[in-house]
């Protein structure tokens, strides 16, 4: 069952730049920051406010790493702005396994590693209204635990 919404991932071109401007304009500081290889990005993410399951909501700040990753491909079409809206969840394989059979395309057969070693998978934009959706599920938390120590980390990809 999706608890939350998790994060909001926004894409930039120049991730220290728009750190600046959410610390500046509205008082948002990085709690994590870290470069994915697999996915070609570097991300910030900046805790907004914490939620009554453990977990917190952020802002994930996403700068490509190379032009043909995800990210750099979506840039260089749409510019910068909203890239995609991620929920949590305690069970990311089974709530993807549930949202597949009603018809909705999940791109990864098996959820990938995201910020902070939390597992992840997204749904495909055109059967999500056009938005890019994706599911987490924090390292520590429900199925692919880790054995981290459960805290409310960041979740995303």
């Amino acid at each position: 069952m999706l608890t939350r919404i998790d994060h909001i991932g926004i894409a930039c071109f120049d991730l220290d730049r728009t750190v600046e401007f959410y610390r500046a304009t509205y008082g948002f500081e990085v709690f994590h920051t870290e470069v994915n290889e697999e996915q070609g990005v570097r991300e910030a993410m900046l805790r907004i406010n914490g939620t009554s399951d453990g977990g917190a909501s952020y802002l994930q700040l996403l700068e490509p790493t190379r032009e043909d990753s995800g990210v750099g491909k979506w840039l260089a079409k749409n510019g910068e702005g909203v890239h995609h809206v991620a929920f949590g969840t305690a069970d990311v394989d089974g709530d993807a396994a549930a949202i597949r059979e009603k018809g909705v395309r999940v791109l990864y057969d098996e959820p990938r590693t995201g910020s902070m070693g939390s597992r992840i998978t997204f749904l495909h934009p055109k059967d999500c209204h056009g938005v890019l959706t994706e599911l987490v599920t924090a390292a520590g938390r429900g199925q692919g635990d880790a054995g981290t120590d459960g805290t409310d980390g960041p979740h995303g990809g």
